[in-house]
């Protein structure tokens, strides 16, 4: 399984935003100058989260970003399927059938998609459980003042 880039970008934005404070919203640009980013393609990322909910988007001049919900509200999950899909990782092209697997066989998932099923949902599951707090609780105790201190630097 491949998680693209934008979740890894998405995820550290999330952080940088939930300890920045939340009282201003912080633009495309800015968050992508702190990570050295396209700013581009950030702001599909950050669009995607806006429209799941994780995001608020305020347009014009002031405009940016911020956490549309407290970071305990937000899952490793909520921000994947925002920028990833819902889609199932593993896709059955049911290729048995050319093995000489006949059509009665073919009516229930076989082996191979029944233990791939069981690993995505252990994934998602695993991914549900935890927040972007318990992301900022496990992060390097200098991390937080480092946000801010970049957010006061960068003001506006």
């Amino acid at each position: 399984m491949r998680i693209g880039q934008g979740v890894e970008w998405g995820l550290h934005c999330c952080l940088t935003l939930a300890w920045a404070g939340g009282s201003e919203p912080l633009p495309t640009a800015r968050l992508a100058a702190r990570f050295d980013l396209p700013a581009a393609y950030l702001n599909k990322c950050l669009q995607a989260l806006a429209q799941a909910g994780i995001l608020t988007s305020t347009a014009g001049s002031r405009g940016g970003f911020r956490l549309a919900r407290p970071p305990a509200d937000i899952t490793l999950w909520d921000v994947v399927a925002a920028i990833e899909g819902e889609a199932p990782a593993f896709r059955c092209t049911e290729i048995r059938q050319r093995a000489g697997a006949d059509a009665d066989e073919c009516r229930q998932p076989c082996s191979v998609a029944q233990a791939m099923h069981i690993a995505e949902t252990a994934w998602r599951e695993a991914l549900s459980r935890q927040t972007l707090a318990d992301v900022m609780a496990a992060s390097p105790p200098h991390a937080p003042a480092r946000a801010r201190r970049w957010f006061e630097l960068n003001r506006r």
